[in-house]
């Protein structure tokens, strides 16, 4: 890459980063935790009612106007140049959901940025909400059978505070990642780069403990971590719309990897797409929040998975925020990817996955610049990871198991003769 080019791009993403800083996509279409209390206390009083949320009217007009500046100075045929593009147009798409808050516009915007339940799933003929059935079906049927006994645990927020501290301080370094318990937090976790939140009014189970660490610790706060320390490509470290269904499905793939993931988290993923799919064909809150009851949920996580589903959108129906469409989507997609790159021996384009916050995309656009060094090899890399000849034998069964037709198998044939 000549010296000018490497110049000009790094400049302009320079000006992407500093362009988006005041962009706060989740932050801004999330509801305060009073809500939630409200609308919790009026339903085991019988007199539940849509909950009344308001957004601040926002213009994001000379946002749009610097990053349509910086998509017309990229070079569309280089490679940093059509990432830069790619990036720029995903934060404007961003700007045009915060506009539409509370309107039922949200939905196509969100939709360019998330897709949609009725999309495909890639490399088949089954959509997202499809797959997110065949889920739902799995694990309902596990939960009527005879499942194993396991031994629940309830962990309160300030100890797991503490044991996800000593943790992340053994992996990334004392004081690396702070984890704080917060009060106004409606998930049960959240994560950025340098800060993991914990919900105060739950508890913890020891699966819950193990999904956020491969989940938002070694994911969403390691990719992060790993961009702030590229040395030309910042825009690396900040989770721009488009890279999210990577981000999601390599987060819920390191679950999968790591044995973190349980049925129940398997169907609550599933749960919000179907949920998402009824708020778009007219459910409204209320509606959405009686299925994820229905499907067994408490009443606070049912409230908590109908937020996700109508944040920024009108609760009256018709309209959704897509964004947790993403979810198995992405991890097919990862996993695939994986799969893909064993198979043809190219396993250190999943190593490249984790040098920021990147696409599926772009690491095999960008390859050249991860080989000569412009983009930096990751300096963190989850556990599951580093361990590389275990992840390879486990894709390795993977791409041989995928040839077995379960629907052609007799239970003679799973006997073992002496």
């Amino acid at each position: 890459m000549a010296a000018s080019a490497a110049d000009l791009h790094a400049t302009l993403d320079a000006r992407l980063v500093e362009a988006t800083r005041g962009i706060r996509l989740l932050d801004s279409v999330s509801w305060p935790a009073s809500i939630e209390l409200g609308f919790i206390a009026a339903w085991k009083a019988g007199r539940a009612k849509l909950p009344d949320v308001t957004y601040p009217r926002l213009d994001f007009g000379d946002t749009r106007a610097k990053l349509d500046a910086i998509s017309g100075a990229a070079d569309p045929a280089h490679p940093i140049g059509d990432y830069i593009r790619r990036t720029a147009e995903s934060w404007r798409v961003a700007t045009d959901l915060l506009e539409a808050m509370g309107t039922p516009a949200i939905t196509a915007h969100s939709a360019k940025l998330y897709g949609l339940p009725g999309d495909r799933v890639p490399g088949a003929t089954l959509t997202n909400v499809d797959a997110a059935r065949h889920f739902i079906a799995i694990a309902d049927e596990y939960n009527s059978g005879a499942p194993l006994d396991e031994i629940e645990t309830q962990i309160p927020a300030e100890l797991l505070r503490i044991e996800l501290k000593q943790r992340l301080d053994g992996f990334f370094g004392v004081d690396a990642i702070r984890v704080e318990v917060d009060p106004d937090l409606i998930a049960k976790a959240a994560a950025g780069a340098t800060r993991i939140r914990l919900r105060s009014a739950t508890t913890f189970s020891n699966y819950d403990r193990d999904q956020l660490l491969a989940h938002e610790a070694f994911v969403h706060s390691l990719t992060a971590l790993n961009g702030r320390a590229q040395p030309n490509l910042k825009s690396l470290a900040r989770s721009s719309p488009r890279i999210t269904a990577t981000q999601e499905g390599l987060a819920v793939f390191a679950e999968l990897m790591s044995g973190s993931i349980d049925i129940a988290r398997m169907k609550r993923i599933s749960l919000r797409i179907v949920g998402i799919d009824m708020a778009i064909r007219g459910a409204d809150f209320i509606e959405v929040f009686r299925f994820f009851m229905d499907a067994g949920q408490s009443d606070t996580d049912s409230f908590t998975s109908a937020q996700r589903v109508f944040r920024g959108a009108p609760v009256g129906g018709g309209a959704a925020f897509t964004k947790d469409a993403v979810y198995l989507r992405g991890l097919l997609s990862v996993h695939t990817f994986f799969r893909w790159a064993l198979k043809n021996q190219r396993m250190a384009l999943c190593r490249n996955l984790f040098a920021g916050k990147c696409a599926l995309h772009d690491v095999i656009a960008l390859e050249p610049y991860f080989d000569n060094g412009y983009i930096a090899q990751p300096r963190y890399l989850p556990p599951w990871v580093q361990h590389a000849h275990g992840l390879a034998g486990m894709l390795a069964f993977s791409l041989f198991a995928n040839r077995i037709r379960l629907d052609r198998v007799e239970a003679e044939d799973l006997v073992l003769g002496l």
